[in-house]
C-alpha cells in the first residue's frame, strides 16, 4: 500500500488540529510528524504548497518560521470525512435502495469535472454505465457536494432515488459496477498491514496513528457500504471495523501526549 503525503497530513489534521487545537502549525511540527511516517521533508513542503493553493490550508508567519491553518474550507471538508471515520457503521448504507446521478459538466470546467466525480466516488458511487452513477442506499448528495455546488453551471446535476424490480436483480449490476473482489483485497490489506503491527511503534506513536487513520481512510475510499446481500458470508467489513477501534484506542493516548509535546 502505497501512501500519498497528502493523505498522511489530512489524516493528521483531522485526527488532531480539526475542531480540537485553534493554532497555526508550525512547519517543523508537520516535517517531524511526517518523516516518523517516512516522507521526505520536501515532499512534505510539496504537498502543504498544493493544499494551500487547493484552498485547504492558509499560511501564517511565526516568527522567523512559517506556519499554517485549516481554512473554513478545509475545516468542511475534514468535517465531513471524521463523521464516517469515527461512524458506528462506516460500511452500512443509509437508508434502503439506490441513488442515481448524472452530471454534464462543459469540457472546459475540467477540474471542476474531476472534482465532482471524488465527492461522488468518496459517497460510494461507481459508473453504471455512460453517464449514469449509482450508489447503495439513500446517500445525502446536497452535502456530499456541499463545496462544489456554488460553482456548478445550473441543471447540470439530476439525481434521483430508486429501488430494485422483481424480475430485474441488482446482483449482476453490483458486481458490474464495483469491483468486489478488490474492495475484498482492500480489506484483507488492511488487516495483514495492522494484525501485525503490535502495539505500535513506541518511539513515532503519533505518525504511527497517523498512519493508522490514513489507512482507514483510503479503506473507507475504496469500500462503497455495499448492502450484505450482495457480499458473500465472510465479507470482512466487520473484522477491519473491529481491528481500526481497536488500534485507534492503543495508539490514542502515547499519541496525544507526542502531539502536546511537539507543539508546546
Amino acid at each position: 500500500m502505497i501512501r500519498k503525503p497528502r493523505q498522511l497530513l489530512l489524516a493528521f489534521f483531522g485526527e488532531y488540529v480539526c475542531d480540537r487545537y485553534f493554532q497555526p502549525l508550525r512547519t517543523s511540527v508537520l516535517l517531524t510528524v511526517l518523516e516518523g511516517a517516512g516522507v521526505a521533508a520536501s515532499a512534505v513542503r510539496t504537498n502543504l504548497d498544493r493544499m494551500v493553493h487547493s484552498g485547504l490550508l492558509e499560511r501564517r508567519r511565526l516568527g522567523r518560521e512559517i506556519a499554517f491553518e485549516l481554512t473554513p474550507h478545509g475545516i468542511e471538508v475534514l468535517r465531513e470525512a471524521s463523521g464516517r471515520v469515527n461512524g458506528p457503521a462506516p460500511f452500512e448504507p443509509k437508508g434502503e435502495g439506490w441513488t442515481l446521478v448524472t452530471f454534464s459538466v462543459p469540457e472546459h470546467m475540467r477540474t471542476l469535472r474531476h472534482r465532482l466525480r471524488a465527492a461522488l466516488t468518496w459517497s460510494g458511487f461507481a459508473l453504471v454505465r455512460d453517464g449514469l452513477w449509482i450508489a447503495p442506499g439513500e446517500v445525502d448528495l446536497a452535502a456530499a457536494m456541499d463545496a462544489i455546488i456554488p460553482d456548478l453551471p445550473p441543471g447540470s446535476v439530476n439525481a434521483f432515488a430508486a429501488s430494485e424490480l422483481p424480475g430485474f436483480p441488482m446482483d449482476e449490476a453490483v458486481r458490474a459496477a464495483w469491483d468486489v473482489e478488490g474492495i475484498r483485497r482492500a480489506h484483507e490489506e488492511f488487516a495483514a498491514r495492522w494484525e501485525s503491527h503490535g502495539e505500535g511503534d513506541e518511539s513515532h506513536p503519533l505518525s504511527t496513528r497517523v498512519l493508522l487513520v490514513a489507512d482507514w481512510l483510503a479503506l473507507l475510499r475504496a469500500d462503497p457500504r455495499l448492502p450484505r446481500q450482495y457480499m458473500d458470508a465472510d465479507w470482512p467489513a466487520d473484522r477491519s471495523f473491529e481491528l481500526f477501534q481497536r488500534r485507534h484506542r492503543e495508539f490514542a493516548f502515547p499519541a496525544v501526549r507526542d502531539f502536546a509535546n511537539l507543539v508546546g
